[in-house]
């Protein structure tokens, strides 16, 4: 079962990139950039993909992580209400309410290294981040908000 939190996540991913002496360039690497995704295998592979790094002869890994914001949530609500409207008894309203539980949470993180010209990339997201993002994505393709994901790495 995967945590609803990943902040803890993150502090081993810090703490090990660290250890192999390499540094954390804070950024977010996204879909315009040619880029292979790491499939896990077990919940210890980002130490896999991090040794990888290493092994490429990286300096560097990128990572960016998102938690998730009550304004993001309320925005969100707001907007399937107005889509909604006059039904206030969605179920959508229901499921996107329930997030609420999750405001200051880590929902994503992801790492990554360059190397000749690829990003490598390491995601790891929880269940309810998921249901976000396709909330997201369904109200953007509905010419809806745009919520900023900005990166609060430290």
């Amino acid at each position: 079962m995967q945590p609803d939190n990943l902040i803890s996540l993150k502090d081993d991913m810090v703490a090990f990139i660290a250890g192999h002496g390499m540094r954390r360039l804070s950024g977010y690497v996204n879909d315009d950039v040619p880029a292979v995704l790491f499939e896990e295998e077990d919940a210890d592979s980002w130490k896999d993909f991090v040794e990888h790094a290493k092994a490429a002869g990286s300096p560097f890994v990128t990572m960016s992580e998102v938690v998730l914001e009550k304004a993001d949530v309320v925005a969100l609500l707001d907007h399937i209400r107005e889509q909604a409207f006059p039904d206030h008894d969605s179920p959508e309203i229901d499921e996107v309410q329930s997030l609420i539980q999750y405001v200051g949470k880590t929902g994503y993180l992801q790492i990554g290294f360059p190397f000749q010209g690829v990003m490598f990339l390491y995601e790891a997201a929880t269940e309810w981040y998921d249901r976000f993002q396709q909330f997201m994505e369904s109200m953007a393709e509905l010419g809806g908000i745009i919520v900023d994901d900005g990166d609060n790495d430290e």
